[in-house]
């Protein structure tokens, strides 16, 4: 893989690592008001390791303040009702994550109506339009939808890095097709059914020979005639699912269109608060190590 160019923006889905951190790290780590701060921990050593080994002029964290305002809350009630809300201990810690953020001089994006996701889509976007190419810090599978030529998703725990090539590779689909494949074999983690009996490998030969949902729905009458196990079954599911399957594909799809900042400097590092790092690295009870390494990121 090509070493990251001056134009690359590192776009950080902060959330699923402030969940990883929460799920990995023991839970022996209190604040000074005996709050257990382990996602805090894990999260600070995560960000304190990506800045010390990219040192990046262009990054942004995004985070989850929609679980259950976001606008595909509206559009379909079951969106991620399978999912907990975070215990209280966890939502405390998601403020201090992003505090930490913050103190470092990472613009932090979050809103109540977009997920983490649409913020870093929107902000790809906009950046590509200022011919910034993007590295999208995740795992998620939902991102392959939004990589294009010179754009890269990083999968940072297993150190792992793929371009579009990659997602045909992992999915079967092209990048475009990514939200229409979620929309037809399901997304079990968002709580988005799909159509019943098309599974990840029948959604990927569909869209192979069809191109894209809406091709596959005006021409559906052409699907039993596919050399597809259960071809004439796939053909009528879909013809009873289809409006269902569009509907999907509004909750699979990335929104591009999230209130971030337009201008080309929307996600430059900025300076970072010394003094409000120490205060943190305090409050936080940080050992010296990782007391260390924050001031050295902030000097």
């Amino acid at each position: 893989m090509a070493s990251v160019s001056p134009s690359a923006v590192h776009l950080v889905d902060g959330s699923l690592y402030v969940f990883r951190a929460w799920h990995s790290m023991p839970d022996e780590f209190t604040d000074a008001d005996g709050h257990p701060v382990n996602a805090v921990h894990g999260f600070t050593r995560f960000l304190c390791e990506l800045l010390e080994r990219v040192k990046p002029e262009h990054i942004a964290v995004a985070f989850d303040a929609s679980l259950t305002t976001s606008f595909r809350n509206a559009i379909y009630p079951a969106y991620k009702a399978n999912r907990e809300l975070p215990p209280p201990d966890l939502e405390r810690q998601f403020v201090l994550c992003r505090e930490i953020a913050e103190a470092l001089g990472i613009p932090v994006l979050i809103d109540h109506s977009f997920e983490a996701d649409d913020l870093i889509g929107s902000s790809l976007w906009s950046l590509r339009g200022h011919g910034f190419r993007s590295v999208i810090v995740s795992a998620d599978k939902d991102f392959g939808q939004l990589l294009g030529d010179d754009d890269e998703q990083w999968d940072y725990a297993r150190g792992l890095r793929w371009g579009p090539a990659g997602v045909h590779e992992k999915l079967g689909v092209h990048p475009h097709q990514v939200a229409d494949y979620l929309a037809l074999c399901g997304d079990a983690v968002d709580n988005i059914p799909g159509v019943p009996g098309i599974g990840a490998k029948t959604a990927a030969a569909l869209l192979s020979h069809f191109g894209s949902l809406d091709a596959l729905l005006e021409r559906v009458e052409e699907v039993p005639f596919l050399r597809l196990r259960g071809a004439a079954s796939c053909a009528a599911k879909l013809r009873e699912h289809g409006e269902l399957a569009l509907l999907y594909r509004r909750l699979t799809r990335i929104a591009l269109d999230a209130p971030v900042p337009p201008h080309a400097d929307a996600c430059l590092r900025q300076a970072g608060d010394s003094a409000r790092i120490d205060e943190l690295c305090g409050r936080l009870r940080f050992g010296p190590l990782t007391r260390t390494r924050l001031r050295a990121l902030v000097d």
